[in-house]
């Protein structure tokens, strides 16, 4: 069986991103930027702008929450096609570094894929030359339902 990231993605990132301009107004809101999408895994950035700050100067959760939940829809889209109603059931995010001003780069890898659903994790890491480019800023597991495939 082939892993991950192995196999050609069945989205490519002009369909994809067909997708998000017909589909997902909140993209233009925040300015994701998907990076890669492969069969299960996906790089997304989010540009760093004054309207994600939150008071101290870091960027806000719900930033860094949208951030990986659009990456892991990527990546699944990735691995399944294009299946626009896919929808999160669940995500947990670990915050473990203040992210400054600065993009924010989402990996995302699937863990498992069934049929009804999927689970990814999605490590988020900072641009700012600040920080150190191994250490993430926050960490996300989180489970997708796939709707039937008529």
């Amino acid at each position: 069986m082939a892993r991950f990231g192995e196999r050609p993605a069945k989205i490519d990132l002009p369909a994809f991103e067909r997708l998000c301009d017909e589909a997902m107004p909140f993209c233009e809101v925040y300015g994701f930027k998907v990076e890669a999408i492969g069969y299960g895994t996906a790089r997304a950035r989010l540009p760093a702008a004054d309207k994600h700050l939150r008071p101290g100067g870091s960027l806000t959760g719900p930033s860094q929450m949208a951030l990986a939940d659009f990456t892991l829809y990527a990546a699944l889209l990735g691995a399944i096609g294009e299946v626009p109603l896919a929808v999160t059931t669940s995500l947990t995010i670990n915050f473990l570094r203040r992210p400054a001003l600065a993009d924010l780069v989402a990996d995302c890898r699937l863990i498992k894929l069934g049929r009804r659903l999927a689970v990814g994790e999605v490590f988020i890491h900072s641009t700012d030359p600040a920080a150190d480019p191994d250490e993430p800023v926050a960490h996300v597991t989180a489970t997708y339902s796939i709707p039937p495939i008529s």
